[in-house]
């Protein structure tokens, strides 16, 4: 997995478009917390569907992960809160359905 690293926005406002890199194909971890986002743009002819692993369990069942599925051509931003935060790293774990020609990047709000 690769470590993407956080750009933070000013408030100034931040082009983001050119901090966005190749997503992982073994996927990628992110740093979370409180105005955190998974920025992906989907520059492929079909939808990709992104994977955040939510650590942890209710009653000792495991909390579904969350599903995003991002459309042809389009871009997201995604939460990433600390509900996504893997104790033992400290960091999300995320996965895609595949990474032809989809780019993400991690923007922080200052």
């Amino acid at each position: 997995m690769a470590a993407l690293t956080t750009n933070v926005v000013p408030l100034a406002g931040l082009r983001y478009d050119n901090k966005l890199v190749a997503a992982a194909g073994g996927g990628d971890t992110a740093q979370t917390g409180a105005g955190v986002f998974l920025a992906v743009a989907n520059g492929d002819s079909g939808s990709h569907t992104v994977t955040i692993a939510t650590p942890g369990t209710v009653d000792g069942l495991a909390i579904a992960d969350r599903a995003v599925a991002v459309p042809a051509g389009q871009t997201f931003l995604i939460p990433l809160t600390d509900r996504y935060r893997d104790p033992a790293t400290g960091r999300a774990a995320i996965s895609y359905d595949g990474v032809t020609s989809v780019t993400v990047g991690v923007l922080r709000v200052a």
